[in-house]
């Protein structure tokens, strides 16, 4: 006698369960964006900013430091970025739209680092050469004669260099 009301029940639970979304059940929780006055495309390369300086043992949190970023045109000629100390928006780095949708990840990065090496490693221009021709900084201003060599070879040099301003070795290209 049970057993006729037991499949109508059991069919009626599953389909309100079922019906139920998973998502419902678990609690909602907020995760915070990791630099939140920041771009999202300029994100990954403030990320990879802390990670190298992490790697050669300094501690950086650029969010602590209440550093923004912003991608938008830069109404100077040649200028691919800026870090700008105004009152009203303090130790933010721009980066010029129109140069950001024309360079490779390779180009992005090194303006990105420049700026931050400005902005939270307080760094000013340095326009020495290598014997090579090539600049001994990412920190040169691009009005120097230096040639501009930051490519994968030379990466780990430039960063190296941004990091600790020591220049007691060579960059293999």
């Amino acid at each position: 006698m049970y057993s006729k009301y037991v499949w109508p029940i059991v069919l009626l639970m599953v389909s309100i369960s079922a019906c139920e979304d998973p998502e419902d059940l678990a609690p909602q929780v907020e995760i915070p964006i990791k630099f939140p006055n920041v771009d999202p495309e300029l994100r990954p390369y403030f990320q990879r900013f802390e990670d190298e300086a992490a790697l050669r043992g300094i501690p950086v949190d650029l969010t602590q430091a209440g550093i923004s970023g912003v991608i938008e045109e830069i109404d100077e000629e040649h200028i691919a970025g800026q870090c700008s100390f105004p009152r009203n928006r303090p130790n933010e780095v721009t980066i010029d739209r129109s140069f950001w949708v024309r360079g490779n990840d390779f180009f992005r990065e090194f303006i990105v680092f420049h700026e931050l090496g400005h902005c939270y490693l307080f760094r000013s221009h340095l326009e020495d050469l290598l014997p090579s021709g090539a600049c001994i900084s990412i920190m040169r201003s691009g009005n120097g004669p230096c040639l501009d060599n930051y490519h994968s070879g030379t990466r780990a040099f430039y960063i190296d260099e941004l990091f600790d301003g020591a220049i007691g070795f060579t960059a293999s290209n």
